[in-house]
């Protein structure tokens, strides 16, 4: 604990960075308009003037790296990507490819992908990404053929077709080409296409690429239904990269440099990381780890030979180095060394991990690295609001960008909020009734979340996450249960137990709780269990449940009332899944997908006599 203090104590780190700054219009129907005062600047038509830019002035400066079959490094220059890009995009004009149909990438994130994204985007080819799980973790590739059959891609890129036959097997690929990699058997060769000569049909196609060209459509599913394809064009690009620019100032001093493993196929890297790499002329290291048990450890070792100058992640990726960089200072000092700041996504990050991540900055340093935060969503290309400042409010997700506007309207017992701005999307792709619901008749997007100011008197220390729109529920008895404020209740009662919760209970009689344990906050209890003990065995240690149901009883003693009162708890040791819908593309759990994946474990919990497990709160 004394550390923690002496951590809250510690100066906070230098970097330059934007305070808040907001304008507030509070209207007679009780909505709120918010908007920055700070104008954005001026900038290119799209950002593949920026490549060109970073081609001339650095061009052996390496943009993407990857390892190699060898596991060394190997990167692509701005220069390479500049000339490689260009002959793909002549090549994809060559082969018939334009802008009324996308062109479909199933593999994960590599140079080909990066080289592919730039030279189709030169080309003014929309480039669409599908999640890798939806041809490698798929039985039946339902959601796959939905894609291709609705969007109608006119080619589909793999690195490698050997990984992927079933799930090209699975497809209808009439009038569609295959390409690959290397070019293997069937499929068309992106190396020899990054060998073609750039001629005057380039030329001509990149003549007609502006701000409202089509660069993207990127694949969403929200809360239900199948993916929707969410237009991304140049101007949401770049307006977002300017806004953020404008805030995230010390981008301006030095290249960023990022070690990444987030999916190419969701906004967070895929326009956030991405596009503030080429933009401010940075190098992307692809890690090729992941926040789970067996590939951690891939994630670690890259940390150990590069030190990012700002690190982004998810909070269960966050949750897991922690605890790595407290047992290893030397791994610790490396990687806060160069560090302007960490980010991470959506406006749940664990009180414990904060304090966790400030204590390890102190001891690397002497002083607080900014943990700093944004809400947006694929629709908003995607940062809105910004969190820069020295906030201990959990959940709060800051103040509008610069040109960036946010609407809270009331909605029931919440404050649903909407954006405008010139980063937002004109609307869904081959879906005009589907794009006409989102947008309200101010032009406003609603992007389907609630927010809470703070402080109302001060709106400008910034609005809290309040979970859903339409993630409350009734209980039995007809009184309503809001679910958004209720999670991050639980969540900090029980810490450092819970990494997140689902709240259950809708038609029932009493209020019960999914819970994600957190495999660091939880090990610190068992410390007589291995190290390397799956996180079901750390989940059910007699410990980690007696803290879980110390905290939620402290929690039902200061809120006792059946709309917030937590009767039973059950602890899962299957983390949330992305490529299941589990979480949003904003990076925050979604309760609907949960509860209805996880069904079985909704009857366990309210079983009678109670099921395996489950905790029976007093």
């Amino acid at each position: 604990m004394a550390e923690g203090v002496a951590a809250t104590k510690a100066p906070f780190a230098k970097t330059p960075l934007a305070g808040p700054s907001v304008e507030v219009d509070r209207r007679g129907d009780g909505s709120w308009v918010l908007r920055s005062p700070v104008p954005i600047a001026p900038g290119p038509d799209h950002i593949l003037e920026r490549l060109d830019h970073w081609a001339s002035a650095a061009p052996d400066r390496w943009f993407v790296a990857e390892r190699d079959r060898a596991s060394a490094w190997r990167g692509l220059s701005f220069a390479d990507a500049a000339r490689k890009s260009a002959g793909i995009g002549q090549a994809l004009i060559e082969h018939g490819h334009g802008p009324d149909r996308p062109l479909a990438v199933l593999s994960d994130n590599s140079i080909d992908f990066a080289l592919l994204l730039l030279g189709a985007m030169q080309a003014a080819v929309p480039v669409m990404p599908i999640s890798p799980a939806y041809s490698l973790m798929s039985r039946d590739h339902a959601k796959l053929r939905y894609v291709v059959d609705r969007n109608d891609p006119s080619a589909v890129f793999v690195g490698d077709p050997k990984p992927f036959a079933n799930a090209l097997s699975a497809l209808d690929l009439a009038g569609r080409s295959v390409i690959s990699a290397t070019g293997a058997a069937g499929t068309e060769s992106l190396a020899s296409w990054a060998g073609t000569v750039p001629g005057p049909a380039l030329a001509r196609r990149l003549a007609t690429v502006g701000p409202d060209t089509v660069a993207k459509i990127l694949l969403t599913s929200g809360s239900t239904g199948m993916p929707k394809g969410v237009l991304n064009t140049q101007r949401m690009m770049v307006v977002n990269q300017l806004m953020t620019d404008s805030v995230y100032r010390f981008l301006r001093r030095r290249p960023p440099v990022i070690v990444d493993w987030l999916p190419w196929n969701h906004t967070f890297a895929g326009n956030f990381n991405f596009n503030m790499i080429l933009f401010h002329g940075g190098t992307y290291y692809l890690d090729a780890g992941k926040p789970v048990a067996h590939l951690f450890d891939r994630t670690l070792a890259n940390l150990r030979e590069i030190s990012p100058t700002l690190y982004l992640n998810v909070p269960r990726g966050f949750d897991l180095l922690v605890p790595a960089l407290r047992a290893d200072p030397s791994l610790r000092d490396r990687f806060f060394r160069e560090l302007d700041i960490l980010f991470f996504a959506g406006a749940a990050l664990p009180q414990a991990l904060r304090t966790g991540l400030e204590e390890l900055s102190v001891a690397a340093r002497g002083e607080r690295v900014p943990i700093v935060t944004s809400l947006g969503s694929t629709e908003t290309a995607p940062a809105s609001t910004y969190m820069t400042w020295d906030s201990d409010a959990w959940g709060n997700i800051g103040v509008p960008l610069p040109g960036s506007a946010m609407k809270l309207v009331p909605n029931g017992d919440k404050l649903e909020i909407r954006f405008k701005g010139p980063h937002i999307s004109p609307g869904y792709y081959r879906d005009p009734r589907r794009t006409a619901e989102v947008f309200d008749e101010e032009g406003y997007f609603a992007i389907g979340d609630a927010g809470r100011f703070l402080d109302p008197h001060d709106p400008s220390q910034g609005v809290l996450f309040d979970g859903r729109v339409a993630e409350n529920f009734k209980l039995l008895t007809g009184v309503w249960v809001t679910a958004g404020a209720l999670r991050l209740a639980v969540v900090s009662a029980a810490a450092p137990i819970l990494q997140d919760a689902v709240i259950a209970g809708q038609d029932r009689d009493s209020v019960g709780i999914l819970g994600f344990p957190s495999p660091a906050g939880c090990r610190a209890f068992c410390p007589d269990l291995p190290e390397d003990a799956p996180i079901g065995d750390v989940a059910a240690h007699p410990a980690v449940r007696a803290r879980l149901a110390e905290g939620l009883a402290a929690h039902n003693r200061a809120n006792p009332t059946s709309s917030t009162r937590i009767a039973r708890a059950l602890l899962l040791a299957d983390p949330p899944s992305i490529d299941a819908g589990e979480i949003t593309d904003k990076g925050y759990l979604n309760q609907r997908a949960v509860l209805a994946r996880r069904e079985r474990d909704v009857a366990r919990l309210y079983a009678d006599p109670a099921g395996d497990g489950v905790l029976s709160i007093s």
